[in-house]
């Protein structure tokens, strides 16, 4: 079988050479790559270098083995065009149709899925020019990934490094099995949360969970490569950021609420995925608590935390917005999960079966998501995306 061609633009950044790490998962997994580096890209990576990791020649101009046509054939050949890094310069020239280099008139002639991973300053990139750029690309259905926040070039950090890129590739892998469709949720802005909280009892102690946050991190990448703008509100994962998400971190139920309604307020999706405690300490002792030779220890007292499912599907920010719960279970689970669809008020309600070594931890689920109109959809036993997939499959049938 032919070997998925990807076309993997680089473009003159700083972080030029963290795209050696994702040209070399690419082809470690078996895809073809060729590397169309721009001019000034290679004053931080040379052309050698990436001729010798790709196996193909580089040139960064048309007027190269002019007889092959390459400013169109690289293009119309490719099943993925991905650049990484590309600059603030890339991304208003792929934005305005320019087509001054091999790279750009690549960029106009591939009618396969495109993935831009920018990565800038952060002036550069919260510049009015460049978020007018970013949502004509997506508007037109290219996927632009979210930069991180991090450390810049120099003594800067802020918001507009580049991905990891090993979760640049978890997109690029995505968006290859799915195929040349449109990103069916580009221009919407899904919140999701993930992890299990935890409610501190004493300074070194917590009530908590098993969950490990690994549904709700392949929510997020699969909504980032289905075009979604993300953000990520994550308790205690420890999980590297998704590229793309804006991730924010909470600790207990209470920080978690208030995450969650901040950034449901224009948020077209909410899918509460995490595993948040239904009940917390009522008093937190602000020393270790000790054990007493001879004594019992003193009862914990618990009261309820908020129910922020139910708060965010009774409250929502606007009618037509979009609210997926999730439902963990040990027994009677469809008859208890469709207790909670009623009495939560969201659109769809995620049912699995968990427990000591099931589903926590685990990359691997197997669910029923229960709709409010009555629908069932049984999801096999199968990778965690694959769950994700049909979770988003169902709200995009239902944004219209």
């Amino acid at each position: 079988m032919d070997k998925p061609k990807v076309v993997l633009g680089v473009s003159g950044g700083i972080a030029a050479y963290k795209a050696c790490e994702l040209l070399r998962r690419l082809t470690e997994s078996g895809h073809d790559v060729r590397v169309v580096p721009t001019e000034s890209s290679l004053h931080f990576v040379g052309a050698a270098t990436w001729s010798a990791l790709s196996g193909h020649p580089v040139s960064t101009e048309v007027w190269k083995d002019v007889h092959e046509v390459p400013h169109v054939r690289i293009g119309q050949g490719a099943d993925l065009v991905v650049v990484a890094p590309a600059t603030a310069d890339m991304l208003a020239k792929a934005a305005h149709g320019l087509a001054d280099d091999l790279l750009t008139n690549t960029l106009l002639t591939a009618r396969c899925p495109v993935v831009l991973a920018p990565a800038m300053h952060t002036e550069m990139w919260e510049h009015p020019a460049t978020q007018e750029n970013v949502a004509t690309l997506r508007r037109r259905g290219t996927v632009v990934i979210e930069p991180a926040v991090g450390r810049l070039t120099g003594v800067d950090t802020g918001k507009g490094r580049l991905p990891d890129p090993g979760e640049i590739f978890e997109v690029c892998r995505r968006v290859l099995a799915r195929g040349p469709v449109e990103p069916d949720l580009a221009g919407r802005h899904v919140v999701i949360s993930a992890g299990g909280t935890r409610e501190p009892l004493d300074p070194v102690r917590y009530l908590g969970n098993r969950s490990s946050g690994k549904q709700g991190y392949a929510l997020a990448r699969t909504a980032v490569a289905r075009g979604a703008r993300v953000t990520l509100v994550e308790a205690n994962t420890g999980l590297p950021d998704p590229a793309g998400a804006d991730v924010l971190h909470a600790g207990t139920a209470v920080q978690l609420r208030e995450a969650v309604l901040k950034a449901a307020a224009d948020a077209d999706v909410v899918v509460m995925a995490a595993a948040v405690a239904d009940f917390r300490p009522a008093e937190y002792a602000t020393g270790k608590i000790k054990k007493k030779d001879g004594q019992e220890p003193a009862p914990i007292t618990l009261v309820r935390n908020p129910d922020i499912l139910a708060e965010v599907a009774g409250e929502r920010a606007r009618p037509e917005q979009i609210v997926v719960g999730f439902a963990a279970e040990t027994d009677n689970v469809l008859a208890n999960g469709r207790e909670k669809l009623r009495r939560k008020g969201c659109d769809l309600l995620v049912v699995n079966e968990v427990g000591e070594r099931r589903t926590f931890g685990s990359e691997e689920n197997e669910a029923v998501v229960l709709a409010a109109d009555g629908g069932e959809t049984q999801v096999p036993y199968g990778p965690k995306e694959a769950l994700a997939d049909t979770v988003w499959d169902l709200v995009s049938s239902r944004l219209g």
